[in-house]
C-alpha cells in the first residue's frame, strides 16, 4: 500500500491524476500485483542502467572470434567457438591475467556508474525502478513455470466437457468402422 501511496504521491505532485495521464497516453504498464495501472513514460529507468562488463573469457573470444573467422571462412560459427574455447583453456595463467585485470577495471568502472546512478535517483524513480524488476522477475517466473509445464506434457488448461465427449465417441467410431471394414 505504501507504493501505491508513493505512486499516487509523485503523481499530484505533478499535479495530474493517473487517468489523465493514461488518457492522452493509452499505453499502461500494469501493477505487478494487478491493482492499478501507471503510465509507461513513468518508468523506463531500468534502460538507462550500465551494461555489466564482459567476462575474462567473453573478451577473449570476441578478440579472437573476427581472427578465427578470416582464417576459416567456411567454418560454422559452433565450430569455431570450440576452437576458441580449446584455446582459452590451453591459454598460460600470464596472459588470461591481463584479461582478468581489464575485467577488474571495467568491473570498477561500473560499479562507480551505477552509485552514481543511484545517488541521483528521486524516490518516485526509486519506486517504479523496484515496480519494473519485479515485473521482470514475474514475467520470468511465469516464463519458466510455462516451459516446465511444457516439458512435462501438461495442457495449457484443463480438457472441456465437449472435448471429453468427442474423445470418447472417437473411439467408438473407430472401433465400429474397424469392424465394419473386418
Amino acid at each position: 500500500m505504501a507504493l501505491l501511496r508513493g505512486v499516487w504521491g509523485a503523481l499530484s505532485a505533478l499535479g495530474k491524476c493517473g487517468a489523465d495521464l493514461c488518457a492522452d497516453c493509452g499505453s499502461r504498464v500494469r501493477f505487478p500485483l494487478g491493482v492499478s495501472y501507471v503510465p509507461r513514460w513513468f518508468s523506463s529507468t531500468v534502460s538507462s542502467y550500465p551494461k555489466k562488463p564482459m567476462s575474462k573469457y567473453v573478451r577473449f573470444s570476441k578478440e579472437q572470434l573476427p581472427l578465427f573467422k578470416a582464417q576459416n571462412p567456411g567454418m560454422k560459427n559452433q565450430e569455431l567457438i570450440k576452437k576458441i574455447a580449446q584455446l582459452w583453456r590451453e591459454l598460460p595463467d600470464s596472459e588470461k591475467k591481463i584479461y582478468e585485470d581489464a575485467y577488474k577495471a571495467d568491473w570498477q568502472a561500473y560499479r562507480e556508474e551505477i552509485n552514481r546512478i543511484q545517488d541521483a535517483l528521486t524516490p518516485s524513480q526509486i519506486i517504479s525502478l523496484e515496480k519494473e524488476i519485479m515485473q521482470k522477475r514475474l514475467k520470468k517466473k511465469a516464463l519458466i513455470k510455462k516451459r516446465e509445464l511444457t516439458m512435462l506434457g501438461k495442457p495449457k488448461r484443463p480438457r472441456s466437457a465437449y472435448n471429453i465427449y468427442v474423445a470418447e465417441r472417437f473411439q467408438e467410431t473407430k472401433d465400429v468402422s474397424a469392424q465394419v471394414k473386418q
